[in-house]
């Protein structure tokens, strides 16, 4: 079985990031070995149920230190919108010293960090193995590597021309490369410095499906590329769908519904989250819409367009909370899912038997959008202009495209779903990347 080995976690502070690296954190506990987590304090209570084994497995409470700009209090991106995520990991950084003195005491033998990208140094000075496990696809970090980001041209051997931010996407890279001046590095360079400073490069995906983007990773930065696969927990067979979403789904005929889901930190604009209710009522399909409510506004009631809920009464839902995903794309009367393309998202449409519609808010989320719709062929992106706005026709004609039975196109990206969702479903295939994954941890402590 190998040694056992001890592990620390410092996962960015969003939910998109905190539960793949919890579900990691578990499967290692599982196999005996240490865990500990880092996480304010907020999060830990949010997130402690989903520690399955507390003997080797804890969680460490980290201070997030206050930053001009930043609320007071701000401990997670749920709490802020995406425009004040640079703030949020400028206090992350001021953490440095209590990581220091964590490693100091707890001696682990490797760190795990995505964004943090000053944790390679302190893993050296404390002679510690740095795992930079980025939940971004293979595809979008192989993008990360050029100098600079080049609208519609692939960086020298980079394996695909479809792949690729274009000049229609810049709406979707300022969060990511705008510095404003402010001298806080954007996540691009962070991820960038990680890869070139970190003792191995950890990704959340499946040669399957990116195998040669992980090539491509592992010969421009001179080292081991592991995959953990999409790394799902276990399904929870006494977990059921809540009651009211259950038996509102049950109102509706077999793969008849759309249900869209944005993310945790996706606020559209006011008049375009409106536009994105009109789309599903042009439709006139059943719909399940469960997204935050828009910039400025504190409900979603207050922000839906006029006479709209009389209008799909009994045929239209638009939520403001939270939902369990997973569990909707498996109710049988949801056919369509229309999602915003978030890496841990991709993989829940993939191995769900869902028609996929695909609408990207930020440039790692519309590199995995032509990843999936382009080269994989088993979805479908919504049209959008330069400023990044998708009009209720777009939206709808994206839907009706996949879910009107004499489609071609949607005949094509459901054949094609069909047959990768079979591939990646294959018994022990995802238990199998989990455990040569761990094993090759053990071989790198053995080695040093």
């Amino acid at each position: 079985m190998g040694s056992k080995f001890h592990a620390l976690m410092y996962p960015w502070l969003g939910t998109g990031h905190l539960t793949p690296f919890l579900h990691l954190a578990n499967k290692m506990a599982e196999k005996g070995h240490r865990v500990t987590f880092l996480l304010p304090k907020k999060a830990t209570k949010q997130f402690e149920h989903l520690n399955l084994f507390p003997d080797n497995f804890v969680f460490h409470t980290i201070t997030i230190p206050r930053v001009d700009g930043l609320p007071v209090g701000v401990e997670s991106t749920s709490e802020i919108h995406l425009s004040s995520a640079k703030l949020l990991a400028s206090a992350m950084d001021l953490t440095r010293g209590q990581v220091e003195d964590v490693v100091g005491a707890e001696k682990p033998d490797l760190i795990f960090f995505d964004f943090a990208h000053w944790i390679p140094e302190i893993a050296r000075e404390f002679g510690v193995k740095a795992v930079h496990y980025l939940l971004w696809s293979a595809s979008s970090i192989a993008l990360s590597l050029a100098p600079r980001v080049e609208l519609g041209v692939p960086p020298p051997g980079y394996p695909s021309s479809k792949v690729l931010l274009r000049k229609q996407d810049v709406y979707s890279i300022k969060s990511l490369t705008d510095n404003d001046n402010d001298n806080i590095p954007g996540f691009v360079e962070r991820v960038f410095t990680g890869l070139m400073t970190c003792d191995v490069i950890a990704t959340k995906t499946t040669r399957e499906i990116e195998g040669k983007y992980c090539d491509y990773i592992r010969e421009n930065c001179k080292k081991k590329v592991l995959l953990t696969g999409p790394m799902f927990p276990k399904p929870d067979k006494t977990r059921q769908l809540e009651e009211q979403w259950s038996t509102w789904l049950s109102g509706f005929g077999p793969d008849s519904v759309v249900f869209c889901a944005l993310g945790t930190e996706v606020n559209l604009e006011k008049d375009q989250f409106q536009e994105l209710c009109l789309a599903m009522e042009l439709t006139g399909l059943p719909f399940l819409v469960a997204v935050k409510p828009p910039r400025g506004v504190s409900t979603i009631q207050e922000a839906l367009p006029d006479g709209f809920e009389e209008r799909v009464k009994g045929r239209g839902v638009v939520s403001g909370g939270w939902v369990q995903q997973p569990l909707i794309l498996s109710h049988p009367s949801v056919g369509c899912f229309v999602s915003h393309c978030g890496f841990g998202s991709t993989w829940e449409a993939l191995l769900s038997d869902c028609q996929i519609v695909l609408l990207p808010q930020e440039a790692e989320q519309v590199v995995n959008t032509r990843l999936m719709s382009e080269e994989l062929e088993v979805a479908v992106e919504v049209a959008r202009d330069e400023t990044g706005w998708f009009s209720k026709e777009s939206l709808r004609d994206a839907i009706n495209s996949v879910m009107k039975r004499d489609s071609e196109l949607g005949d094509l990206v459901k054949k094609n779903h069909t047959k990768l969702r079979e591939t990646l479903a294959s018994p022990g295939l995802m238990d199998g990347y989990a455990d040569n994954f761990i094993g090759a941890l053990q071989d790198l402590i053995i080695q040093t």
